[in-house]
């Protein structure tokens, strides 16, 4: 088999049993009690789709897609606060995005998800002593 080299935009959603996703795109559906058990169910649904063009679907293919309130409930070692002053932006408007009291821009969103980012690439980078 070949490794699938696209990536394939999985819309990620918060249930009261734990989570949904789902991919348009490739009509797949799957539920997990959390987000580590979402991308094992997704990998195997995606593989069995992809499987007879012999291609094999791995973590690295998935692109989640979730509101910046279930990104904050699920990865709570991330600070809102610290975030929107390493990105610039006031911190009682991040928290208002966070608990959707209101919907962030697309430059804001965008503003955001680097700051996200970057902080993670600081993150994978480090050692620790």
């Amino acid at each position: 088999m070949k490794k699938l080299k696209k990536k394939i935009t999985v819309v990620v959603e918060k249930t009261d049993t734990g989570y949904s996703a789902y991919s348009e795109e490739n009509a797949v559906f799957t539920t997990a009690k959390d987000v580590p058990e979402l991308y094992i169910n997704l990998i195997e649904a995606l593989n069995l789709v992809y499987e007879e063009q012999g291609y094999e679907v791995s973590a690295d293919n998935l692109k989640l897609q979730l509101d910046l309130q279930q990104f904050f409930q699920y990865y709570k070692v991330l600070n809102s606060n610290f975030l929107a002053k390493r990105i610039g932006m006031n911190p009682t408007l991040l928290s208002q995005y966070v608990r959707g009291k209101k919907t962030p821009s697309e430059k804001q969103t965008n503003k955001i998800i680097e700051g996200i980012r970057t902080i993670g690439k600081e993150l994978a980078d480090l050692s620790l002593v």
